[in-house]
């Protein structure tokens, strides 16, 4: 009967500095991982305010770079574009826009009818409120209509 000649490990044993090094990372990473997503979100302007977009004086001494300003917010970035393509096109158009915005990106629906209400404010406010009433069709329900009852009120 021949024996093997590979020495057998005993259960329980630890192993050698691979195995010690990849429970480390094991415990370790999930820390930093969390820790750097925290430091991340509390970068963010959540107050969409302008004035508190610009770095902290201190950042920017630290940085030895000169101010600028944090990048906006998708909604707000969306907003301002379709505001300023109401004052080229009718409503309906931009209206159209806003849909396929909200459709290829569905992050934007749950901004979809504050962005058509302050639309239909501004359609009111250009057209009259007959005129702007009557570009109105249900995206982000019906919202814009209601802007535009809301600025003629």
């Amino acid at each position: 009967m021949k024996h093997s000649t590979i020495p057998h490990t005993r259960r329980g044993h630890r192993g050698g500095p691979a195995r010690r090094i990849g429970r480390t990372l094991a415990l370790v990473l999930p820390v930093v991982l969390v820790l750097s997503g925290t430091l991340a979100v509390t970068r963010v302007n959540w107050t969409g305010s302008p004035s508190s977009s610009l770095l902290a004086a201190s950042d920017v001494s630290s940085a030895g770079v000169s101010a600028k300003r944090v990048s906006r917010a998708p909604q707000d970035v969306l907003r301002s574009q379709l505001m300023g393509e109401l004052q080229e096109k009718n409503p309906g158009v931009v209206l159209t826009h806003l849909q396929q915005a909200v459709n290829g990106r569905p992050s934007l629906a749950r901004h979809c009818a504050a962005i058509a209400r302050a639309l239909g404010q501004a359609a009111e406010r250009m057209y009259g409120p007959s005129r702007a009433q009557s570009y109105a069709r249900p995206v982000c329900d019906t919202s814009f209509a209601s802007g535009v009852l809301a600025a003629h009120s």
